[in-house]
């Protein structure tokens, strides 16, 4: 579906696009962009969305991506590369020794 951006919030990574099926406006957040682009207000864009609301407006981005262009999603993560960490904690011997 063709949309238009209404705004972009690059250092917070999310904005509102606005479409003929999407009344109110349609939050997208910049993980739902299906290809490397830099967003501004007034720009075309493909939209396909879903219904169950975010952050006050009636509707989320699950892609978008620039008119004129095919989308490109990220590839997804080899099996085992998931961010990992581990904690250790020791405590003293009671009694301070």
């Amino acid at each position: 579906m063709d949309a238009i951006i209404r705004e972009w919030h690059a250092d917070e990574g999310w904005g509102v696009i606005d479409s003929p099926d999407t009344p109110g406006g349609c939050w997208a957040h910049f993980s739902a962009a299906a290809a490397p682009a830099v967003f501004r207000p007034g720009q075309r864009v493909h939209l396909e969305w879903e219904s169950p609301g975010q952050d006050g407006y009636p509707f989320r981005a699950i892609r978008f991506w620039p008119a004129g262009s095919p989308p490109r999603d990220r590839p997804p993560a080899a099996p085992g590369t998931a961010y990992s960490s581990s904690l250790s904690l020791s405590f003293d011997p009671p009694g301070g020794e």
